[in-house]
Formats: structure tokens, sequence, C-alpha cells
């Protein structure tokens, strides 16, 4: 099945160059019906796709990752949204008993010690959920842009995930963050308040802070750590 999907990436990438996103998600809805799912962090990128998925009227499954240690304002976010389309967003969360574990043996705050120990947290509370959140899907929607790192500049608004064996759709891949935010206002969507205090990038509380107007999109997460080593693994090319 997989070789399948593989090669049906390559042709959508071909089709959908002149199409805008509300079209391709129905184009990609018409090659795989009901198989579409979507990840929010409930960034503004992924506000935007919601609202984008919401007026494309395509049905596609939206999910998102409670890590356990995300800010109170993203709980909001995730109800405010809820309640702005009359959606249920489902949350994906760590296995307790990895977590448990993994809590046991290395503290609560292990992730600060090294890398490795970082990543191993990751794992448990994103790649774990995240994998479960996509069994079923043949297309995984994302908020990636290439602004975001240097490892994304390298992506393409269609592409094949060979670690999750599904198609993933980055529809903002080139938006720029002035068209983003733009988009928001315009469209009077709820959003996390801490883009409003310097945070950019958001994820869980104890590795996320805000950033100078000098510094890196991304220099807020995990900013104890190397810049070359600042992703989660959620969207590692291979």
């Amino acid at each position: 099945m997989s070789h399948i999907l593989k090669g049906a990436a390559v042709s959508l990438l071909e089709e959908i160059r002149s199409l805008d996103i509300k079209d391709v998600l129905h184009l990609v809805q018409e090659q795989f019906p009901n198989a579409i799912t979507f990840s929010t962090s409930f960034s503004n990128e992924d506000q935007v796709i919601t609202d984008l998925i919401d007026k494309s009227k395509v049905p596609v499954n939206i999910f998102t990752l409670d890590t356990g240690r995300l800010f109170e304002s993203t709980y909001d976010t995730w109800e405010s949204t809820n309640a702005h389309y009359g959606i249920h967003i489902k949350g994906y969360s760590p296995d307790t008993t990895l977590l448990q574990n993994f809590l046991d043996q290395h503290g609560p705050n292990s992730f600060y010690q090294s890398v490795e120990r970082r990543k191993e947290c990751c794992a448990i509370r994103k790649i774990a959920p995240l994998k479960k959140a996509l069994q079923g899907y043949a297309v995984w929607v994302t908020g990636i842009r290439a602004e975001h790192s240097i490892s994304r500049q390298g992506s393409a608004i269609i592409e094949w995930d060979e670690e999750n064996k599904i198609i993933k759709y980055n529809p903002l891949l080139h938006w720029t963050t002035e068209e983003v935010s733009q988009y928001i206002r315009q469209n009077h969507l709820p959003y996390n308040i801490l883009h409003d205090q310097g945070y950019v990038s958001i994820g869980c509380a104890p590795c996320t802070r805000a950033i100078r107007e000098d510094e890196d999109f991304r220099a807020g997460r995990w900013w104890w750590e190397d810049d070359s080593k600042k992703e989660c693994g959620l969207h590692i090319k291979q």
C-alpha cells in the first residue's frame, strides 16, 4: 500500500501547482475519501489551516498532541477553537506506563540534561502519540513553513513521509509570517495569546520561551541546545 501512496504523492505535487488550498483539499478528498487528517498545535499557522478546512467543507479529521505540559493558553486556544467552529478536536496523550517509567527513572525535567534525554521525552510525549493518531489515514496535513528552520526549507508542499508511510501536505509552506498574521486578523480567528508576548514557535511550556526581535524563529524552542538539534522528530526529513 505504501508504494501506491508514495507514487500518488509525486502525482499530486504536479496536479496542485495551479490550485489554491481549498481546491487541493477537494482534490485530495476525491483521491482519498475520508482519509485526510490534520495535526494542530493551535499555532497561528494551524489556526489558518483549521479555518481553510472549515471553509472548504472537506471532511478532514483534526487532532492535537496533548503532551501534558502545554501552556494554559494553548489549552484555552483549544477550547476557543472548538467553540468557534462547533467541532471537537481530539487530543492524543502519551502512554501512561511509558511516561511513568521515564519520570521514575529520570525525573520531570531531565530534558534539560542532554539532547538525548530531551529527544526521549519528545518521543514519548509526541512521536508515539502521533504515530497512533496517523493510523488509518492516507494524507497528513501540517502547518510547517519554510521560514521555520533550515531543515524545513527543503520540504515540498506535498511530499512522502517515509517514517510514517503517509502523504504529507504542507499548505502554508511558502507563506510568510506576516501573511499568516494578516489572515488571523482579517478573519478574526481565535489564537494563542502568547503570540502577542514574543512567543513565535510554541510547544511544551518548559521547552519554550519568548524571543527577541533579532533572534531566529526557533530560538525560543529548546534554547539551551545547539541550533542544529532543534527538532522534536515530528517533521524530520528522511
